[in-house]
């Protein structure tokens, strides 16, 4: 048996590059079809294996995930995100990752119910009977205001608002795959990097703006998760952030840094999760049905404690994540020689997990193309492998705001649910890859109150 796992030839030059930033998703499907569970791509200047057997991926995320780090794909992520929890290691990783965790303690999480119905009702209140809205654009809007409330502890204007989503399309563009980027570096002053750093720039602007309003409150400012904790001190993100700073443990740039990890990355999977989850029903009335069904029996605005009945609303979002994850792979690095699958795996090869590909595998799900919210139901998830689903990693390192995504989630699927029926109104969805998988056009629903 060969050690070398098998995949596709490349070209000169580019090898498989080109292909993958064509259609990434087709291409990552179309070569798991034809080569198995281990496949062996070139992508650029090193080995990368893409893995898509939820035994292997197990063990690279969970059982062995101390030995497959974060690796640096692009120093531009480096310019975006720093050194915060996303992509930060070994001890400093540990380090920010306990400093974080009382801001995503479940009691305070469900306390948030409030003020994530709150936002959404203003948001709504915008809407009427009739609107056609681009309900990606507006979900991005109304999240990056609830992340703003749950972890900086403020709010944030709609104009500020729309200055953040305004400035996330050119960061869109540079992380979208180009096998020319590995031969143009970071500084070269090209339009695409121009812009990109003028983005970053503009939202570093912001998050100072919201430092600046918070210092000094950060031992007494409310918490916006109410008595949900038991702290006399405001345990949101950035309060801990600061007091941490004020007794020495963190610099400017390490607040920065976290800070601007939890403002795109807090807003931009839950509106993107949203957004496929509107189209899906709008494509499937029956489903739809039973979604207002369940939503309509609530007695008020939905509460945290609701969530928890919300069934059907439940299974819902989790086959949108299935057919629709917005982290549509993870990469990670391999710290030592190792062998999977029988193949080995040399110190410093990526490693390439795709949640496109393993979520709509016929392997692991009957008719996966088929948007089915009963496959959730527990007697049939049991016959699954854990790991044929991850749409928030897992391990250690899986998505610390995963509890708080999936109550927001489902807040806002019920509080829309409940005052609107929607239509989509656009092309059949199409694509793009980037840090997150969103889509290549506007999202049109027509909403009619109920």
């Amino acid at each position: 048996m060969s050690t070398r796992p098998p995949g596709p030839r490349g070209e000169p030059l580019f090898g498989n590059g080109r292909r993958y930033s064509r259609d990434p998703f087709s291409f990552m499907t179309d070569v798991a079809d034809a080569y198995g569970d281990v496949i062996r791509l070139d992508l650029g200047p090193r080995e990368t294996y893409m893995l898509t057997n939820p035994r292997d991926i197990e063990r690279v995320l969970v059982s062995e995930w101390s030995a497959f780090g974060k690796p640096n794909l692009d120093d531009a992520i480096d310019d975006l995100l720093g050194d915060g929890l996303l992509m930060s290691e070994g001890d400093r990783w540990q380090q920010q990752r306990d400093l974080a965790n009382p801001a995503f303690h479940a009691r305070r999480i469900t306390g948030l119910d409030d003020a994530i119905v709150g936002h959404t009702t203003e948001a709504m209140a915008e809407w009427s009977d009739g609107d056609q809205i681009d309900v990606q654009l507006e979900l991005a809007r109304l999240t990056v205001r609830i992340i703003v409330t749950a972890m900086f502890g403020t709010d944030i204007d709609q104009e500020t608002v729309k200055t953040v989503q305004e400035h996330l399309e050119p960061l869109g563009q540079r992380f979208e795959p180009n096998p020319m980027r590995a031969i143009i570096p970071n500084w070269a002053p090209t339009r695409e990097n121009r812009e990109f750093h003028d983005a970053v720039a503009t939202l570093e602007d912001v998050i100072d703006d919201l430092v600046a309003r918070r210092k000094g409150t950060e031992e007494t400012a409310p918490d916006p998760a109410g008595d949900a904790v038991d702290s006399p001190m405001p345990m949101d993100l950035l309060s801990i952030l600061l007091r941490a700073k004020n007794a020495g443990q963190q610099t400017d740039q390490d607040l920065r840094d976290e800070l601007m990890t939890m403002l795109l990355a807090g807003h931009d999977t839950t509106a993107l999760a949203l957004t496929y989850t509107f189209y899906l029903l709008s494509q499937h009335p029956e489903a739809k049905a039973r979604f207002q069904q369940e939503v309509d029996a609530l007695d008020g605005d939905p509460t945290a404690a609701d969530v928890r009945e919300l069934t059907y609303t439940d299974h819902v979002l989790s086959e949108a994540m299935r057919l629709y994850p917005p982290v549509y792979t993870l990469f990670r690095e391999s710290k030592v020689d190792t062998r999977i699958a029988g193949y080995r795996v040399p110190e410093g090869s990526l490693l390439m997990l795709p949640q496109w590909v393993v979520h709509r595998s016929d392997r692991w799900y009957d008719a996966p193309e088929t948007f089915d919210p009963d496959r959730w139901n527990p007697e049939r998830a049991r016959e699954r492998p854990r790991f044929a689903y991850f749409p928030f990693g897992a391990g250690p390192r899986h998505c610390i705001g995963k509890q708080f995504s999936l109550l927001e989630a489902k807040l806002i699927l019920a509080t829309v649910g409940r005052a609107f029926d929607f239509e989509y109104e656009g092309p059949d969805l199409d694509l793009r890859g980037s840090l997150t998988m969103h889509p290549n056009h506007p999202v049109p629903l027509r909403l009619s109150e109920r």
